[in-house]
């Protein structure tokens, strides 16, 4: 049984990475025709740069798949968790694993996203609340400022804070920090362009920007 305890985290962990690796912005470019989204654009492989494609459902499909991929291995965890008795750790790191798989995949020369919509993911399904929370932080503020990378910014600023100060925090803290702070460093380049003035926003084609 000690070795199950091991082994079975360990796997998780793995299947968690190897499922975040899945860059569905390519995957789904590729299956309706489009061109490679790291070759435009920001070169990011993600919803808000395949937006730029001008294919609307091409970017819904990227930004459903991109934040089930978070979503589903921490939910598989969450329904392990009562066979084998995991802690909140452990199911926390799993999404982490997702997050890292998505910045890093395997399977695209860990040539990754920044990780916003598989973040969602993870913290839907960690905590429901704390997820809406977040995501209601980012549609507030692209609705009002229309920068996706700026909406980005705030909701992994204030998700800690959520979780610290609604939720007292937890032992899923042990993700929800480094996935905020490795959304923030993912997002240098932006930062830097919102300073500038030359950042795109939501909807603009002709502009490199956030995705």
């Amino acid at each position: 049984m000690s070795m199950l305890n091991t082994v079975a985290p360990l796997a998780a962990l793995l299947a968690g990475y190897l499922m975040g690796s899945l860059s569905f912005a390519v995957l789904v470019s590729r299956w309706m025709g489009l061109a490679d989204p790291r070759s435009y654009g920001s070169g990011n492989p993600g919803a808000t740069n395949v937006l730029r494609s001008g294919n609307k459902w091409a970017a819904v499909l990227t930004l459903v798949f991109d934040a089930l991929k978070g979503y589903v291995p921490v939910a598989l965890a969450l329904w392990a968790r009562q066979k084998l008795g995991w802690s909140d750790a452990v199911v926390a790191l799993v999404g982490l694993a997702a997050f890292l798989g998505h910045l890093w995949p395997v399977f695209f020369k860990f040539q990754g996203g920044k990780g916003v919509a598989t973040a969602a993911g993870v913290l839907l399904a960690l905590n429901p609340l704390l997820g809406m929370a977040t995501l209601a932080t980012w549609i507030i503020i692209a609705a009002f400022f229309r920068y996706s990378s700026l909406a980005s910014l705030a909701a992994a600023v204030f998700a800690p804070f959520y979780d610290l100060l609604i939720w007292g925090g937890g032992e899923e803290m042990v993700a929800l920090v480094p996935m905020c702070l490795l959304l923030i460093w993912r997002h240098e380049t932006n930062i830097r362009k919102l300073m500038a003035g030359t950042e795109s926003k939501l909807g603009h084609k002709e502009h490199k920007g956030n995705s």
